[in-house]
């Protein structure tokens, strides 16, 4: 069996961009880390939904060690560092913000987790952060200096189709179900993710989507009963989430077809 470790920013962000790939791997008898660069103090709350005296930063603990049974996990790990906020934010300079960690330093502390669980298998997000987050960003260059350290040859960066977001839209909108001024900007999407012709797999995860949004509603501070995570329709939430992307690092592209499994040759 192999051990893969999951390199997150945030929590959260572990059941939007790679829970169901989590749950099937540990469905399957293998072991699965979760990795968290920051605990998330920065994200936005509802007035009155944390404890007196209780900090976002702690909620968000509690809030990770659901979201990690439901998926399978079997060891947290936080490197330390602060949630940086948004880019060009006031967050980006805070005291021990990831997005100013040094990467040698940030990636040593990753990598002596690695080789203490004998990682086979790491991911990390593609270079943009998939969206431009400065934290997301982060992850994927720590990510990527601290496998070259330990030693783990098996990288892929869990990304979003671009192309198959442009076309599911299109769609929405010719069939009348979404109006034009409410789909994304052609620029909008251009900072989501990569162009399809530079991925390299595709997982099939439609049969973990309720552990997809059970893990996200364990998340409660960030994901409210009516986020559109949580509301949107069960196909619409297949659509976008029935798939999660990934670009193994070092393997050409375009391929001739998307691998479906991170574990197969």
């Amino acid at each position: 069996m192999a051990t893969l470790v999951f390199f997150h920013a945030h929590p959260d962000d572990e059941s939007i961009a790679t829970g169901g790939t989590m749950r099937r791997a540990a469905d399957e008898g293998h072991r699965v880390v979760l990795v968290l660069a920051t605990k998330g103090e920065h994200g936005e709350v509802a007035e009155g939904f944390l404890d007196p005296a209780e900090t976002l930063g702690e909620r968000r603990l509690v809030e990770t060690q659901l979201s990690a049974e439901i998926l399978g996990v079997s060891v947290v790990e936080f490197l330390g560092y602060v949630d940086s906020g948004m880019m060009d934010t006031p967050e980006n300079d805070v005291e021990g913000s990831f997005w100013r960690a040094d990467v040698e330093e940030a990636a040593r502390r990753l990598a002596t987790i690695l080789e203490r669980e004998s990682a086979d298998v790491l991911t990390v997000y593609d270079e943009n952060g998939n969206y431009g987050h400065p934290d997301h960003i982060q992850v994927h260059r720590v990510g990527l200096r601290a496998a070259a350290l330990a030693g783990v040859e098996t990288v892929f960066e869990a990304t979003v189709n671009r192309d198959e977001m442009r076309r599911g839209f299109a769609e929405r909108v010719a069939n009348g179900e979404l109006g034009g001024h409410d789909a994304p900007t052609s620029a909008e999407l251009d900072a989501l993710g990569v162009d399809e012709a530079l991925l390299t797999h595709a997982v099939d995860v439609r049969p973990y989507l309720q552990v997809k949004r059970d893990s996200m509603r364990a998340h409660a501070s960030q994901i409210g009963e009516t986020s559109f995570f949580l509301t949107m329709p069960d196909d619409v939430f297949a659509e976008a989430f029935g798939t999660e992307w990934y670009i193994r690092t070092g393997q050409p592209t375009p391929v001739d077809e998307f691998g479906t499994w991170l574990l197969d040759e």
